[in-house]
């Protein structure tokens, strides 16, 4: 499981460094073979190749007659790069997905379970601020109920 904030920086040549703390279990599930790809909210998906390829299929089987399964097809799959961490342990973020979210020099990878999100870190502390200042969002306080935080 992939938990936490970590603050990068993106080098000149578009690398980040995964922090020494997932690159074992990064090396060991899926040799350090990755997927990222866009998400709605602006930010960067970031998949081992494993958990990737279970949620390729499930979404590739999704018969797209349905306009919306065939956006999430476009969108997701067609921006899915993979990629492979370096000797350092580093990933390089493709220029189109980069430009994208908005990435420059400074970024924020945010650990989800089983998939990372790349934000660049601006975006990431205003959005953070909306989210913890959404205390009338009944459907928030809802989910956090239902979890029994």
């Amino acid at each position: 499981m992939f938990r936490g904030v970590s603050q990068l920086s993106v080098d000149a040549k578009g690398r980040v460094a995964v922090p020494a703390r997932y690159r074992d279990a990064l090396i060991e599930d899926c040799s350090g073979h990755m997927v990222i790809t866009v998400d709605r909210d602006g930010c960067l998906l970031l998949y081992p190749a494993p958990e990737w390829e279970r949620i390729e299929q499930a979404l590739m089987s999704r018969p797209n007659i349905n306009s919306h399964v065939r956006k999430l097809q476009r969108l997701l799959v067609g921006h899915a790069t993979e990629c492979d961490l370096d000797g350092q342990g580093r990933l390089l973020l493709p220029p189109p997905l980069r430009e994208f979210a908005g990435l420059s020099k400074r970024v924020v990878l945010v650990g989800q379970g089983k998939k990372f999100e790349i934000w660049d870190e601006d975006t990431w502390s205003r959005n953070r601020e909306l989210w913890f200042g959404e205390d009338a969002d009944e459907a928030l306080s809802e989910a956090l109920e239902s979890i029994a935080l």
